[in-house]
């Protein structure tokens, strides 16, 4: 590997691309791609952009994320979900790079009491969770060096999510009613870039292909700790509103129907993550307050 390795990453304009073209300055040549210049859905492009470029690592946040949306948009999001990724890793089994992929809790069906570990059985409950379990799966068939990150919940002061709704409607409503009833790691985009660029700091100081071929396979890669939806906004509006924040009302998810079914249990397991690493996650909560200090 040359001392300058390329690190090509896709996605850039979301809230995890984002971060992680912070995180991973230094580290090596980092091109950063978002849609216009990299189009997931266009497969023949992926195979270009990654053959011109020659990455020795490929790290993608990109997916089809809209998971209601998926419900309806099955094609699109097995082409974002599922296809792409099985291109990025016959891509990088060709060139001897590294993949590293951001898969979902979503690949559960969020039946178990416990926090989930890597080795329980998968049984996604929506088309999201199932395309990106045949991400999953077609990267590890490939034969690639990969580490598949699963996250949950994942929040950030850019792009859809939770936290920037709740930072909107918390301004416009006295009330808002939220599911109480499901359990997980909300985590910061920009906790998912820095774990990931110590992790891509470790391989490229090894200089040795086969660290990561020892260590290739998944991993439950969230924050620490674990809450409610109405949990995580409670701890939003106590950092953010303060006196100001609107009246927060627990409901069962029954009460609020969306298209596609969520887990009622998403918590991962980080226990591997760290044997394999060193590294300890941040507690949920102590992430959120440094994002909203920002």
């Amino acid at each position: 590997m040359d001392k300058k390795p390329t690190i090509l990453v896709t996605g850039v304009s979301g809230q995890v691309g984002y971060e992680l073209l912070r995180s991973l300055q230094g580290l090596g040549r980092v091109i950063g791609l978002d849609r216009a210049a990299l189009d997931l859905a266009d497969l023949g492009c992926v195979r270009d952009v990654v053959r011109a470029t020659k990455p020795a690592i490929i790290v993608n946040p990109a997916a089809y994320t809209a998971v209601d949306k998926a419900e309806s948009d099955e094609a699109m999001a097995r082409r974002l979900n599922a296809e792409a990724p099985r291109v990025l890793a016959e891509e990088a089994a060709r060139c001897g790079a590294t993949l590293i992929h951001y898969s979902t809790d979503y690949v559960f069906d969020g039946t178990k009491d416990a926090p989930y570990s890597e080795d329980d059985a998968t049984n996604p409950q929506n088309v999201y969770g199932a395309t990106k379990l045949e991400g999953e799966q077609a990267i590890t068939a490939s034969g690639c060096s990969h580490l598949i990150l699963r996250t949950s919940w994942v929040y950030g002061r850019r792009g859809k999510n939770f936290l920037l709704t709740m930072l909107k409607l918390g301004t416009e409503r006295p009330e808002l009613r939220i599911v109480a009833d499901q359990i997980g790691a909300p985590t910061w985009s920009r906790t998912i870039a820095d774990a990931t660029s110590h992790i891509v700091a470790q391989g490229l100081a090894a200089h040795d292909a086969a660290w990561w071929a020892q260590r290739s396979g998944i991993y439950h890669f969230t924050a620490s700790g674990s809450t409610s939806w109405y949990g995580f906004a409670q701890a939003i509006f106590a950092s953010a509103l303060g006196e100001l924040a609107p009246k927060a009302v627990p409901i069962p998810a029954s009460d609020y129907p969306v298209p596609a079914k969520r887990p009622a249990n998403s918590r991962l397991a980080l226990g591997k993550l760290n044997q394999t690493f060193g590294l300890s996650m941040p507690a949920w909560d102590d992430a959120l307050r440094l994002c909203l200090s920002e």
